[in-house]
């Protein structure tokens, strides 16, 4: 399993770049978010790698950071997701809005990326609740069921993500759900 490439980035064609370590030069795909951040041709560049055997192929996917490798390692268990589709989902959108769309169950967001439709976005909800979310740098704090339907409560009323998370932040931690939302409400309209 190949994990890390360290070496000379030779080219540069989204979203492929080649990298020389050694005198062997790699074929990497690299989702947009790494592609925008790589050095100039001819610098010293590092990614986290994900190797994949395929019947016809064998391709290599890189990743600036850990979080980019694991979200892609995530998406790709899911099944008719495959390695193209999580690379285009991660250049859609980055490691944090994919973990916030999870955690808020909002498929309207996922359904803005290229090749995703409605029943895949669903299906991406269903299966990675609780695999990606808060842990992997959604904004809102959310510690309970009843505190994310008051969230998303809040979104659905036209409310920013920064002010139902403060609105949020300043419920007491067990208010119930209708509770929840008219006090965060009372708290908005200050």
């Amino acid at each position: 399993m190949i994990g890390k490439l360290t070496g000379t980035l030779l080219e540069k064609n989204p979203p492929e770049v080649l990298l020389d370590c050694h005198g062997v030069g790699y074929e990497v795909n690299v989702p947009m978010s790494t592609f925008y951040n790589l050095p100039a041709v001819g610098e010293r560049v590092s990614l986290l790698t994900q190797f994949i055997v395929r019947e016809d192929a064998q391709l290599l996917y890189g990743f600036a950071t850990a979080p980019e490798r694991q979200a892609f390692r995530e998406l790709i268990k899911i099944s008719n997701v495959g390695p193209r589709t999580a690379l285009s989902i991660l250049s859609g959108m980055g490691v944090g809005d994919l973990a916030q769309a999870i955690t808020l169950q909002e498929a309207g967001r996922l359904v803005k990326v290229p090749g995703i439709g409605k029943k895949t976005a669903e299906r991406l909800l269903l299966e990675l609740k609780g695999k990606l979310g808060a842990d992997m740098g959604a904004h809102a704090q959310v510690t309970s069921d009843a505190q994310a339907d008051i969230l998303q409560a809040l979104l659905a009323l036209g409310y920013n993500d920064k002010e139902a998370a403060a609105a949020l932040k300043a419920l007491p931690q067990d208010v119930g759900v209708s509770d929840g939302i008219k006090l965060a409400l009372k708290a908005l309209a200050k």
